[in-house]
Parts: C-alpha cells; sequence; structure tokens
C-alpha cells in the first residue's frame, strides 16, 4: 500500500505540503503520476487541484526551480547538486537549478543563543573578546558572525540552524521512498536510478550539517598546500568548533564576484590570479585527489600580494587513484586531440555508473557502446589541428556530458562533481582573464604528472601492487572455486555471453594479458635486480654486481620492447 510505502501518519503532512507546493507551481501531474493524490485523499485530506492556473504556461524548468526554492533546504541543496548532473539533464534545467537560492531569513540570535550556549561552554561575549550579533551572512543550513578573540584575532563563527537537522532527515527519508515511486511508476527516469541519486545526495548533505567535517577537509587541503604560500585556507580554532558551529579565521579580501575591484592600482594581476587559481585547483583533482567541489565565486577570496583564499569546505570532492590516472588519461586525450584515449576512459566511466545491466538490455549493450565510441572519436577528431591556446576544456567536457546524456547514461557521482567544478574553474579563470586558456595551462602538469608514472620507483612500486594482488587472487581461487561448485550443485548458477564483437574484444585482452605480463616480468627484474645489488659479493660486471647489472639491462631491453609494441599498436589503429 503506498501509504505504509511513504511512512504512514508521520510522514503525511509533509508529503501533503509537499504535493500542495508541487500542484501550486503547476506540476499536477507529477503528484497524480507518482500517487501521491491517491494517498493523501485515503488518509482523509482534500487536495486543491485550482491552484496552478497561474503558473500553467511557465516552462518545466522554472517551475520545477521554484517549487524546490519554496520547499526549502533540502530541495534547494538537491537542485544546486543537480546543477553539476549535464549527463543527466538538458541545459534550460541546469540553468534553473543554478539560480537556485533558498532566500532564508537569518534566525534571531537569541533564538540561537541556547544552543550556541551548549557548544561554546559559555556565553559568546565571554567566550570572545566580541561577538557580532548581527549576522555577516546567512543560510539555509547555517549563519556566519564575526567576532574577536581575546588575542586579537579577526574570526567568523559559523552557527547551524537549530532544528535544522530533523527538518532535512525528515525529507530526506521521504526523497528516498518518492525516488521508489519514481523508479517503479516513471520508467524513464529508472535509467537515471533516482534512489542511487538520492542516497548518494544524502550522504553529502549529511556530511554538510558536521561543521566539524568542513573544517577537518579544510585542514587536509590546507595540509596539502603547505609549500604553496600564495593558496590561503583559513585557520580552525578547535577550542570553539564543534559538529553545531565552527569557528575559523575571518578572510579580509576581494570576493570573487567583485572583480572591477581587482585594479593594478591596487596591486593585482589578474592573469596571474587565474593561472594560480588554475593550478591550485588542478593540483586539488589531478594530483592530490581531495578537492573544492563549489569552487563559485562566492567561496574565493583575492588578497593582497595575488594570494588567493578557498572558503566553505562543505562540499569536497573525492578520486581514488585509479580515478586519477582515468582523468589523467582523459585530459591527456582532449588537450593532445587523441580519440581512442577519450572514448575508453568515457565508455569505462559509463559503464561503471551500472546502466545497461538490466535484464533485455545486454543485446543492445555492445551496438550502444560501439555508436558512442564512435560518437566520441568523432567529437575529439574535430578538434585535430586546432591550436592548443584555442581549446576550452570546460566546453568539451559539456559537449561531451551532452553526448553521454543522448545516449541515456549518467556519470558516476564522484565524476560529475568533478566535471562541474573543472567547468566552474575554467569559468572564473575567464572572468579574471579573457585571454585565459585552462588547457595551456594544464597540460604542463598534466605532462608532468604523466611521466612521473613511468619513473622506475612508479613502476616498481606499481608492479610490487600487482604481484602482490596476483598473489592474493592465487590464494584465494581453490575457495571460490569449491563454492562455485557448490553453487552449481544447488543450481544457484548462471552464465551470460555477449557474442557481439567477441573477436575484437578476445583480440584486445589477449594482448592487454601479454603486456601485463612482460611488465610484471619488468617489473619483477628491477625489483630483484635492486636487491641484488645490495649483497656483497660474487661476480662483477664494470664493478657492478653481475647479476644485478644483467637485471637492469634485461629489464630496460623488455621496457624498451613493450613502449614499441605499444606505439605500433596505436599507430595501427590510427591508420584503421
Amino acid at each position: 500500500m503506498l501509504l505504509e510505502t511513504l511512512g504512514a501518519a508521520r510522514d503525511i503532512g509533509r508529503i501533503n505540503e509537499i504535493a500542495g507546493v508541487l500542484i501550486r507551481h503547476g506540476l499536477g501531474d507529477t503528484v497524480r503520476r507518482l500517487g501521491l493524490a491517491d494517498t493523501l485523499e485515503k488518509a482523509g485530506h482534500v487536495v486543491n487541484w485550482n491552484s496552478a492556473a497561474s503558473l500553467a504556461r511557465i516552462d518545466p524548468p522554472v517551475q520545477t526551480r521554484l517549487a524546490m526554492e519554496e520547499l526549502g533546504p533540502t530541495f534547494v541543496k538537491l537542485g544546486q547538486l543537480l546543477a553539476g548532473r549535464a549527463d543527466i539533464f538538458a541545459p534550460e534545467w541546469i540553468t534553473e537549478f543554478q539560480r537556485l537560492h533558498s532566500h532564508v531569513p537569518a534566525v534571531p540570535f537569541e533564538t540561537l543563543r541556547p544552543q550556541l550556549r551548549d557548544d561554546l561552554k559559555g556565553e559568546p561575549e565571554d567566550v570572545f573578546a566580541r561577538f557580532d550579533v548581527e549576522p555577516l551572512a546567512a543560510a539555509s543550513i547555517a549563519q556566519v558572525h564575526r567576532a574577536q578573540l581575546h588575542d586579537g584575532t579577526e574570526v567568523i563563527v559559523k552557527i547551524r540552524r537549530p532544528g535544522i537537522t530533523e527538518i532535512i532527515e525528515a525529507d530526506l527519508r521521504l526523497l528516498g521512498k518518492l525516488a521508489g515511486l519514481a523508479e517503479a511508476r516513471l520508467p524513464l527516469l529508472k535509467l537515471y536510478r533516482p534512489r542511487q541519486l538520492v542516497l548518494e545526495f544524502a550522504r553529502s548533505l549529511r556530511r554538510e550539517l558536521d561543521l566539524a567535517a568542513e573544517c577537518r577537509n579544510a585542514e587536509r587541503i590546507a595540509e596539502n598546500f603547505t609549500a604553496v604560500p600564495h593558496l590561503v585556507v583559513p585557520r580552525v580554532y578547535w577550542a570553539h568548533t564543534t559538529e553545531r558551529v565552527n569557528t575559523q579565521d575571518f578572510i579580509d579580501g576581494i570576493a570573487g564576484d567583485q572583480l572591477d575591484q581587482l585594479t593594478p592600482e591596487a596591486g593585482f594581476d589578474r592573469k596571474l590570479l587565474a593561472r594560480r587559481g588554475a593550478h591550485a585547483v588542478l593540483k586539488m583533482i589531478v594530483e592530490d585527489g581531495f578537492f573544492h567541489a563549489d569552487p563559485h565565486p562566492g567561496n574565493v577570496f583575492y588578497l593582497p600580494g595575488n594570494a588567493i583564499a578557498f572558503i566553505d569546505f562543505g562540499m569536497v570532492g573525492r578520486l581514488s587513484p585509479q580515478r586519477r590516472e582515468e582523468l589523467l588519461q582523459l585530459l591527456l586525450g582532449l588537450v593532445e586531440r587523441d580519440p581512442q584515449a577519450v572514448a575508453e576512459v568515457l565508455i569505462d566511466w559509463a559503464c561503471d555508473s551500472g546502466q545497461h545491466s538490466g535484464p533485455g538490455q545486454s543485446q543492445n549493450h555492445g551496438h550502444d557502446l560501439a555508436q558512442l565510441e564512435t560518437e566520441l572519436e568523432a567529437f575529439v577528431d574535430q578538434y585535430h589541428g586546432t591550436e592548443l591556446a584555442q581549446l576550452s576544456l570546460g566546453k568539451m567536457l559539456t559537449d561531451i556530458t551532452t553526448i553521454l546524456r543522448e545516449h541515456h547514461l549518467a556519470l558516476p557521482s564522484d565524476l560529475a562533481m568533478l566535471i562541474k567544478a573543472f567547468i566552474s574553474l575554467e569559468g572564473m579563470g575567464r572572468g579574471l582573464d579573457p585571454g585565459f586558456h585552462m588547457a595551456t595551462e594544464a597540460m604542463p602538469l598534466l605532462r608532468q604528472l604523466a611521466s612521473e608514472r613511468f619513473q622506475p620507483h612508479a613502476i616498481a612500486a606499481r608492479g610490487w601492487k600487482t604481484l602482490r594482488r596476483a598473489f592474493s587472487l592465487a590464494e584465494k581461487l581453490p575457495h571460490d572455486f569449491s563454492r562455485l561448485l557448490r553453487n552449481a550443485r544447488k543450481g544457484h548458477f548462471s552464465v551470460g555471453i555477449e557474442l557481439a564483437h567477441l573477436k575484437r574484444v578476445g583480440d584486445q585482452i589477449d594482448r592487454a594479458a601479454n603486456r601485463l605480463a612482460i611488465a610484471l616480468v619488468i617489473a619483477s627484474l628491477v625489483i630483484g635486480s635492486s636487491i641484488v645489488m645490495t649483497v656483497k659479493g660474487g661476480p662483477t660486471l664494470f664493478g657492478l654486481p653481475a647479476f644485478g647489472f644483467l637485471g637492469f639491462f634485461g629489464a630496460g631491453a623488455g621496457g624498451l620492447w613493450l613502449m614499441r609494441a605499444i606505439w605500433r599498436s596505436s599507430h595501427h589503429k590510427d591508420d584503421e
């Protein structure tokens, strides 16, 4: 029964409110298709269908944005998250999501005082040398007040709104259930896995509610930039920081949306600021794998000496080492106009999102991916011969997400967040310097990171890790085989075979396996020879241990052969 699915009595009031807002903004059809009207009527609530007439001619994206703003902080935050999902929504929807603002008035300070007193273990006027009761800024989750420590340091105190956690948790619970209904009743949405999307959104929003977690994120970013003096992250004062309140340095600079104040007379070099900002965010994304996921102008300040300060680390992105390698391959493929490299990464990402795996889709899977690969290669190939300075990485990434959307493919959430940050970054750079070219700035770092992957110590580390995984797999093989046989005897065994492009795929796997085996042998030779070099005694060659020298020579020869084979293979594919 739908009423039971939606949580019965404790949620029915909020369901009634959500349905009323949707109807009032011309989205009554959505209310009907989700079955909310029937649920409310069975619960004894009268649904007013006459309140949408004035909004009947407004475009659906605008209707949805207005409804989200009225529904409050949870839905506003959801819309802001969806603003980064150009792989799911068309441009007109993204534009409206980007305009979402909560328009929440500040909470009167006397309402905040009891909670703040508990968190600070005293009255704010006693804890701080000065505390401004008038807020500096207010948002849907928290508001900010200025204060001064007893040593004279100017700080900001960010205070979570009382009761906001309970409101958000109730809304998240309802969103999860509504997402399940949407998957069941609106088949087109099932492709985009709304339940998974809501689950990831809930995880992100709960992290944002924890103001102490925001400070831990800030300190991690600051640690990564200890050697970069022109990148500033506000210092955290843990003595006055808890889950519901945090205290950080007050940043006295020019906000990112006040570019007219960045004049040479004031000592600012806008071109230098654009380059420094780009290098900082590229380092966060490609090198550190931990980045500010919302680098819009409101979260950036420009300081004397052409320094840049980032604030508000409530929303951050994380990339695993594998994701960083894939991203490096994608970005190098874009700036070097290598269609095959771009297509391979994006197809892997689209497959990682878990789509095309349902019943009845396998027969079209090979064809769909082959068509997608063809379109991606044609897209990148159109930039062949274009000068590096004329490439717009932001536009290229936007166009790529459009291609994925047309194929009903959504990116994994961590990558969608990354692409949003990347596009925002290039927009900020162009705002500072109209001649700013992200591709030109990114290329040196990308090539440096790519070359570092082939340094002997990096190859040895990867080889050793691969060997450990191989030994672990071999150790588990008897147990896995035994379990497979038990499942087969019980009838719990199934085999799925996809024949499309089987020979081509088999040949590719065979070549990859051969190269992997040779790479493992090379890595083993490097590791073994390094050990032999440390052993005294035995025959020598050119003053070095003979076996160690021969091992390194063999590893070098094998490496050259392997690089030649890869080079010949790539050129053979280009000729095809």
